[in-house]
């Protein structure tokens, strides 16, 4: 059987929040477009590009910022490296003078209002989270290019021979948890020890190191930047930051200056339950702020979910003695496995099967990665992912207002917390007498995803979405 190569970068991508399929996806869509006028014809000869939104992507792309995303795509900015604090002031920019500098290299007539349209009514057979690019070149010449965003960031071109891109043979193919067990017994090596072999097959050993490395120092400082803001996420909500409050809270007082005082002043608050489970919300609530604050954030595997892997990992660092650069390493290579794993054999898009396909699958992810981590086998790691998403089969997507914001931000809390608690019960457990299997589980939520009402996937036109009034104030 084939099998489809993905790699530790597709799977944990850093970029800019809210949505990895609403904003990372489109935006990386816009870049592709933006190449392919510059190779066909030359920005030069560009008139006019005017974007088109379907589906999901219409329906929630105000909430998510999806027109905002496609603008700066088109503008040629990267979303690894932009200054998100320069983000909106662009925007509005834009929009007050008229022009967009294409490629960042001509200046266009561009206004927002306009050339980016929601087709609020019309979606395309592929995937809910369409949108479609059309340029006039003058001469009467027009081109156009249609793309999927299928979730995490990932970008597929109408016509496009799916998963060609940069498919590499790799000594250990898998597309199943069976596949990934099987290596792991047949070697004797652990799942992250297969993940890097694999990795190897890209690029060196030192160059995969390097990259996680970076990501994990993305994750920290999002963690440690949104546990230090606070005020009101944008949006007409009026939802506040929580984190800000509860670091202040819990820290008592205790004086830390950087990331690393910062850690050793929370453990000297102890190790209670109670205060245990505050600080892995406080960690993921942190993540999500900032990620509904167009921050930049890691896909993990998603952009609405982008907090679950990083709160259990800080927990992992803080309570279970984790900070160590090999520690965090093995903990991501295991987690994009799995996460993986979800892409190949169901989905990753709320679009396409509702929010168990991203806080269940980051949870799944974050479980298997804590348990290997902690000690525990790779049928047990594998066993922990499965209790994860067991537990959030059918979890419907249904953001008030098409903002990543309510349930969004709490659910990272809960898929963290059951995250930690997949884990437990996983190395407390004896993977033979398991009735459930990671497989069987993966395919049961996608099932699930055919299932489920179309309503319930990222469509902001069921549950809290219609039944909590837009503005309503936390109590």
């Amino acid at each position: 059987m084939p099998h489809e190569s993905i790699s530790v970068f597709d799977m944990l991508k850093i970029g800019v929040g809210p949505s990895s399929s609403h904003t990372l996806g489109p935006w990386r869509a816009a870049l592709r477009f933006v190449d392919t006028l510059r190779a066909k014809y030359g920005l030069a000869q560009v008139k006019k590009v005017s974007v088109l939104l379907y589906g999901s992507l219409a329906k929630t792309g105000k909430g998510h910022g999806t027109d905002i995303a496609v603008i700066l795509g088109l503008c040629g900015d990267d979303p690894v490296t932009i200054d998100v604090n320069l983000i909106h002031t662009k925007i509005a920019q834009i929009a007050e003078d008229g022009f967009m500098k294409l490629g960042n290299e001509y200046d266009i007539p561009f206004d927002p209002l306009l050339n980016v349209q929601f087709l609020f009514e019309e979606s395309l057979p592929f995937h809910p989270n369409g949108l479609t690019f059309l340029a006039d070149i003058g001469n009467d010449s027009n081109i156009s290019e249609t793309y999927y965003s299928t979730g995490g960031g990932f970008v597929v071109k109408e016509g496009e021979k799916h998963n060609t891109k940069g498919q590499v043979d790799l000594p250990f193919p898998i597309n199943t948890a069976s596949d990934l067990l099987h290596w792991c017994m047949k070697t004797g090596l652990g799942i992250n020890e297969v993940v890097m072999e694999n990795e190897c097959a890209w690029r060196s050993e030192a160059e995969t190191r390097k990259g996680l490395t970076r990501i994990w120092e993305t994750m920290r400082d999002c963690i440690y930047r949104g546990c230090h803001t606070k005020g009101e996420l944008p949006g007409g909500l009026q939802v506040r930051r929580r984190a800000f409050d509860l670091n202040k809270k819990l820290l008592a007082g205790r004086p830390y200056n950087n990331y690393d005082s910062w850690i050793n002043a929370i453990r000297l608050g102890g190790n209670s339950f109670q205060y245990i489970l505050d600080w892995v919300s406080c960690f993921a609530l942190a993540v999500n702020e900032e990620n509904a604050s167009f921050g930049r954030v890691v896909t993990a595997p998603t952009n609405g979910a982008a907090g679950v892997i990083p709160a259990v990992l800080n927990y992992f660092i803080v309570f279970c003695d984790g900070y160590s650069e090999e520690k965090i390493i093995r903990f991501l290579l295991t987690a994009s496995e799995i996460g993986s794993i979800f892409k190949k054999e169901a989905t990753i898009s709320a679009a396409m099967g509702g929010c168990q396909a991203e806080i269940g699958v980051s949870s799944a992810m974050a479980a298997a990665a804590l348990t290997e981590n902690l000690g525990g086998t790779q049928r047990q790691a594998l066993m922990a992912a499965e209790i994860a998403m067991e537990h959030h089969l059918g979890l419907t997507c249904d953001p008030i207002g098409g903002l990543v914001q309510i349930p969004c931000i709490e659910r990272n809390t809960m898929g963290a917390i059951k995250a930690i608690t997949a884990s437990q019960l996983a190395l407390q457990s004896a993977p033979d007498y398991a009735k459930v299997s990671l497989d069987k589980v993966i395919k049961t939520m996608w099932d699930t995803a055919v299932d489920m009402n179309s309503k319930y996937k990222e469509t902001a036109e069921a549950g809290l979405a219609i039944h909590v009034p837009l503005g309503l104030k936390e109590c």
